[in-house]
C-alpha cells in the first residue's frame, strides 16, 4: 500500500508539477523585456530573471532525480543540439549586429549622395566643440528628417536634435517664438537662431542646418563690402545682379554691403573681403591708392573682371604679377553642350584650398578673358580655374565680333582665375636712413619698371600662358625689385601679421543670378570668400546637395495615352501574338 502510494506521489509531480518549470522561461522573457522597456535592469526586471534561472535549474535537477537515462535519450540528445543550435545562432546575430552598431557603415547609391553629409556638413560637424541642439516643433517626426539629423549625431556626439509638441507644450513654442508648426531652431549655450520651416512638401534642408549651425557657432558675421559707383554688378534682382549670391552669403555667415570709395577712400577697418566685380568704368587715382593701402594689411581682395573692360587696376595688377589678357576664350564644350562657344567649361582645377575638393566638378564661365601670372618674391600664386587644351584665346574686334587666326590665336590650357598670398609684416619704425634710399630707388625702379612691362604687356598677351611666362622672364629681374622692395628690408625687426590675400577672376558672370546656382559655380565663389576672410575655423568645401525632383508631370492628354497604352495597346500586341502562335500550331 506505502509502495502505490509512493509511485502515485512521483506520478503526480511528474504529471502536475512540471507545467510548473515552464514559468522558467517565461519569467525571463517577462524580466529581459521589462529591463529593455524601462532601461534599469535592477529591481523587478533582475529578480524575475533570477527567478527564472532558479526554476530552470530546479527543473533540470528534478529531471535527473526523476528519470536518470534522460540525457542518455536520442530525443534529448536532439533537443539538446537544436537548443545549442539556435543559441549559438542568436549569439552570431548578437554579435553581429553589435560590430554593425560599434563599427557602423552604409553605402549610399544615390545620384546625388542625398543620404549622405557633405563635406562641409561633415567637417562643421567634426569641428564641434560646445554642444549644438536642433529644435523641431512639430508633432509628428519626419522619418528623413531624423535620419539627416542622425547622420549629424553620429558624426559627433555634441550634436542633438529633439522634437517639440507646440500644442502640448505651448510655453515652450512661446519661449521660442515660434510662428508656425514645423519651425526649426538651432541653440548652442544662449545663442539660438531660426533655421527653416518644415512641412510635409518641405522637407529639412541639410543646407540650412549646415549653416545655420556654422552661423550659431561663429561669434559674429563677417563683413564684405561690394564696391559700387563704377558699374559693378548690383546686389538686387535684375539682369546681371548679385541676388543670389548676396542671399546665400546671409546663409553663410556673411554679412554683404555696398562701398563707395569715391565717397570716403578708405577700406572700413571692419572689412573682412572686399569684392570688386565686373567695373565697367575706370576707378580713379584715390581708390586705387585705397586699394594698395587695403593690401597692406590683413586683407582679402577679390576682382571679378569681364573682358573689354579697363577699370584701370594694371598698376596694382603688376605687383602682385599679373596682367589681364585683352582676349576672351572660345571653348568648344561650351558650344557641344548647347550653351554657346563663349562659355568656358572648367573641369580641371589647381591645388588650393578654395578648389582642393571640386574632383573632376563642373562650372561654367560666360565670356572669360585669361589671366597671366609671373613670380613675384614674396608672392605665393596658384592658379584656380584651368581651361582645356582644346580651348583657344581670340581678339575681339572693334565692332564687338572675334577675330579668329588659328595661325596667331594662342591654344590653351590657360588660367582664368589665380589665388595669390603676401605676408603681412609691420616694420619696426626706422630713424633716418628710410628716406635717404627712397629718392635713389623710385627713380631707377620706376622707369625699370614701367618701360620693360609696357613692351612686353602686348606681346604677352597674345601668347599662350607658357609662352607668357617665358616672355615674361626677361623683364622680372628688372620690374620684380619694385615690389619686391616692401617685404623684404630687414625680418629680423618685422612681425608677421597675417596674410594679404587676392583672388582674381576673367569673367563675373559665373556669379550671376541663374548661374550662380548651377554646378559648381556658387561653391567657386563662396569658397573665394571663405579663404580670403582668413577665419581659421572656416569650412572650405561642397555645399550640400538638395533633392532633385524627378517627377514625371503629364498633360491630361498625356495620361490618356500613357493609359490607353497600358490598357489597351499592349494587352492587344499580347493577343495578337498569342493568337497567331496558336495560329502557326493549330
Amino acid at each position: 500500500m506505502k509502495l502505490t502510494k509512493r509511485l502515485n506521489w512521483k506520478q503526480l509531480n511528474w504529471n502536475h508539477l512540471k507545467w510548473l518549470f515552464w514559468l522558467g522561461p517565461v519569467l525571463m522573457i517577462v524580466g529581459a523585456t521589462a529591463g529593455i522597456v524601462a532601461g534599469n535592469w535592477a529591481g523587478i526586471p533582475s529578480g524575475l530573471m533570477i527567478a527564472g534561472f532558479v526554476l530552470l535549474g530546479l527543473w533540470l535537477v528534478f529531471l535527473i532525480y526523476q528519470q536518470p537515462n534522460f540525457w542518455g535519450r536520442r530525443s534529448t540528445q536532439i533537443g539538446t543540439n537544436a537548443l545549442l543550435s539556435a543559441l549559438a545562432v542568436l549569439a552570431i546575430l548578437g554579435m553581429v549586429n553589435f560590430l554593425a552598431v560599434r563599427f557602423n557603415s552604409r553605402v549610399d547609391l544615390t545620384e546625388n549622395q542625398i543620404f549622405t553629409l557633405a563635406p562641409q556638413s561633415q567637417e562643421i560637424a567634426q569641428q564641434l566643440q560646445q554642444p549644438v541642439k536642433a529644435t523641431i516643433f512639430s508633432p509628428t517626426p519626419n522619418p528623413i528628417d531624423q535620419q539627416l539629423l542622425d547622420n549629424y549625431r553620429r558624426i559627433n556626439s555634441n550634436f542633438s536634435y529633439q522634437y517639440i509638441d507646440p500644442q502640448r507644450e505651448p510655453g515652450l513654442a512661446r519661449e521660442y517664438k515660434v510662428q508656425t508648426i514645423g519651425d526649426v531652431f538651432v541653440e548652442s549655450g544662449t545663442n539660438r537662431r531660426p533655421v527653416q520651416t518644415v512641412t510635409p512638401e518641405q522637407k529639412l534642408s541639410e543646407r540650412r542646418l549646415t549653416n545655420g549651425i556654422a552661423q550659431i557657432t561663429n561669434s559674429q558675421p563677417q563683413k564684405v563690402y561690394f564696391l559700387q559707383g563704377h558699374g559693378e554688378r548690383k546686389l538686387e534682382a535684375g539682369q546681371g545682379g548679385f541676388l543670389q549670391a548676396s542671399q546665400r552669403l546671409t546663409e553663410e555667415a556673411y554679412e554683404g554691403a555696398p562701398l563707395n570709395l569715391a565717397e570716403n577712400p578708405q577700406v572700413p577697418a571692419d572689412a573682412a573681403v572686399l569684392v570688386i566685380a565686373s567695373p565697367q568704368r575706370p576707378l580713379i587715382e584715390s581708390e586705387v591708392k585705397a586699394l594698395r593701402e587695403y593690401l597692406k594689411r590683413k586683407s582679402g581682395l577679390m576682382l571679378l573682371i569681364d573682358p573689354q573692360t579697363d577699370p584701370k587696376l594694371n598698376p596694382l595688377l603688376e605687383e602682385w604679377g599679373l596682367q589681364m589678357s585683352d582676349r576672351i576664350v572660345i571653348d568648344p564644350a561650351g558650344e557641344a553642350s548647347g550653351l554657346g562657344p563663349g562659355v568656358t567649361i572648367i573641369n580641371q582645377y589647381g591645388d588650393h584650398p578654395i578648389t582642393r575638393s571640386f574632383g573632376n566638378g563642373i562650372s561654367f564661365y560666360p565670356l572669360a578673358r585669361p589671366v597671366q601670372q609671373r613670380q613675384v618674391e614674396g608672392i605665393e600664386a596658384t592658379g584656380l580655374l584651368i581651361t582645356s587644351d582644346r580651348t583657344t584665346a581670340q581678339r575681339v574686334a572693334e565692332n564687338g565680333e572675334l577675330q579668329f587666326d588659328a595661325a596667331t590665336d594662342p591654344k590653351g590650357p590657360f588660367a582664368i582665375g589665380y589665388a595669390l598670398s603676401r605676408g603681412v609684416q609691420a616694420e619696426a619704425p626706422s630713424p633716418a636712413p628710410s628716406p635717404s634710399p627712397s629718392p635713389s630707388a623710385s627713380p631707377s625702379a620706376s622707369p625699370s619698371a614701367s618701360p620693360s612691362a609696357s613692351p612686353s604687356a602686348s606681346p604677352s598677351a597674345s601668347p599662350s600662358p607658357e609662352a607668357s611666362a617665358s616672355s615674361s622672364s626677361s623683364p622680372s629681374p628688372e620690374a620684380s625689385p619694385s615690389p619686391a622692395a616692401s617685404p623684404s628690408p630687414n625680418p629680423a625687426a618685422s612681425e608677421n601679421k597675417g596674410q594679404s590675400r587676392l583672388v582674381v577672376i576673367g569673367n563675373s558672370g559665373f556669379a550671376t543670378d541663374g548661374v550662380f546656382a548651377q554646378q559648381l559655380n556658387s561653391d567657386v565663389f563662396l569658397n573665394s570668400l571663405g579663404w580670403l576672410s582668413q577665419q581659421d575655423d572656416q569650412v572650405l568645401a561642397i555645399r550640400p546637395r538638395e533633392v532633385k525632383n524627378r517627377r514625371i508631370v503629364m498633360s491630361p492628354q498625356q495620361q490618356m495615352s500613357a493609359a490607353g497604352t497600358a490598357l489597351a495597346l499592349l494587352p492587344a500586341i499580347a493577343f495578337a501574338a498569342a493568337g497567331l502562335v496558336w495560329w502557326k500550331r493549330r
